[in-house]
């Protein structure tokens, strides 16, 4: 009797180790199935974020903070870029008024065109976008640093959207 015993606590015992070899196998692969998943989102996103970080670089190519030459430029000079800068989009976007800004050459219909955004590309030019609420344009604009800090504007060209 003792022997039967034991002969059946070895097949439950060899039972139970064999169902709990089959479920932790099927766990474990679905657990492999879900990494591999997982490992693939990541590596889609970091070669998303290298890709954004690559066309932000090419963006940011031309500009006055990241041009090394119009940075030195004013560096030589002991002028302060972020002053330059703040000086530069105030000067621009501080011509908007009710009747337009000076250094557009258009006529809007019925509202005047205004300048939206500036962009600095280097020590000495500035590409700006302006618009009149339905039609848009971007102006090349020219500009010197005096030696009494005030700042001397001139129109290169201008382009209209039809």
């Amino acid at each position: 009797m003792k022997r039967n015993i034991f002969l059946y606590l070895f097949l439950f015992a060899a039972l139970w180790i064999v169902y709990q070899y089959v479920h932790n196998k099927k766990f474990y692969e679905n657990q492999q199935q879900k990494m591999t998943k997982l490992e693939t989102k990541h590596q889609k996103a970091i070669d998303s974020i290298d890709a954004l970080q690559q066309r932000i670089a090419e963006t940011e190519y031309f500009g006055l903070k990241t041009n090394a030459n119009a940075y030195e430029y004013y560096e030589n000079d002991n002028i302060n870029i972020d002053f330059v800068t703040q000086q530069v989009t105030d000067g621009i976007i501080g011509k908007n008024t009710i009747k337009g800004n000076v250094f557009i050459p258009y006529e809007g219909d019925g509202r005047p065109f205004q300048v939206n955004q500036i962009h600095l590309l280097n020590h000495r030019w500035i590409i700006a976008d302006f618009s009149d609420g339905n039609t848009w344009g971007e102006l090349l604009i020219e500009y010197f640093v005096n030696e009494d800090n005030s700042i001397d504007y001139r129109v290169i060209g201008d382009l209209l959207y039809p």
